[in-house]
């Protein structure tokens, strides 16, 4: 295992357990371990397939985008 996973594990684990799950969802599917697709909530479907139209016309948030949500949630 390498230095940044073990430091990203880390901060993982003091996140709250549904965080931790979220965030265990992402990595199994990331590696191509994810037994079976999650079920997306009904009110949420516009959302994603809203959002992978964007990834399809290659609309991603710029670095500033990202780096102003993250200081959000460390407020």
């Amino acid at each position: 295992m390498t230095k940044l996973l073990e430091k990203a594990l880390e901060a993982v684990r003091r996140l709250p357990p549904g965080s931790q799950d979220e965030i265990a969802r992402a990595m199994l599917t990331l590696a191509g371990d994810e037994e079976e697709p999650e079920a997306i909530d009904p009110a949420h479907l516009p959302s994603v397939l809203e959002g992978l139209a964007q990834a399809k016309r290659r609309q991603f948030a710029t670095d500033e985008d990202v780096e102003a949500a993250f200081r959000r949630f460390d407020q």
